[in-house]
């Protein structure tokens, strides 16, 4: 019978660090022992989880996730590899809007400099958490989402993080005659229209290019 994903990672992490159950991990990554039965049960992953341990313990995510590389990652190959991406205070509002928009550095999450620059420019980009369910169900209450700040031009229906007065917000954007159009996806939420001046009041921060989630 193949071995399972799940069971692989334990495995993984028992070997490069001192968690040796799903009860240390749980405690380790700050969730709960359901999140970790829900993962076993789905036999998947989440990447979020990946960065974490790495962080936290010094562990190539390559390896840890796909058993590739290296272990244990040194100071010289990590910094080759790995690029550290801020998550900022200031929440994104899928809802009426946050107010919390202080970008206040929290910590700093790695990704794979290659990743990054497949998805756009790595130095501009930051981490930041979703709050209200507008955006459901393409984006939930509590997702981590990625965004590149140094892509602002307007695509059809991509995603944006976007300033309104002392509001961020995160929305569907559409670029029409004279007009731009902010689109939610739970159906609850009307659209918000920006006319001729008032276009000028919304402000661009950047693209969503990735969400993170965790598992319940």
């Amino acid at each position: 019978m193949p071995s399972k994903q799940f069971d692989i990672f334990m495995k993984r992490l028992r070997e490069a660090t001192t968690i040796i159950s799903q009860a240390n991990l749980a405690k380790t990554l700050s969730i709960s022992r359901s999140a970790i039965t829900q993962a076993k049960k789905n036999d998947s992953i989440p990447i979020k989880w990946i960065t974490e341990l790495s962080r936290l313990h010094n562990v190539n995510p390559d390896w840890l996730e796909k058993g590739s590389g290296p272990k244990i990652l040194s100071q010289n190959n990590f910094h080759e590899i790995f690029q550290q991406v801020p998550k900022v205070q200031a929440m994104l509002s899928a809802g009426g809007g946050s107010f919390e928009t202080e970008p206040k550095i929290e910590e700093f999450y790695s990704f794979r400099k290659d990743w990054l620059s497949r998805k756009g420019q790595p130095k501009d980009m930051v981490l930041m958490d979703i709050f209200g369910n507008s955006m459901e169900p393409e984006l939930k209450d509590g997702d981590t989402v990625l965004i590149d700040q140094s892509q602002k031009a307007v695509l059809a229906g991509a995603i944006y993080a976007v300033g309104l007065a002392d509001a961020i917000v995160v929305k569907r954007l559409e670029k029409r005659p004279k007009e731009l159009v902010l689109l939610s996806e739970n159906e609850r939420y009307p659209m918000m229209r920006f006319r001729d001046e008032e276009m000028n009041s919304v402000r661009i921060i950047g693209k969503v290019i990735w969400v993170c989630r965790e598992m319940n």
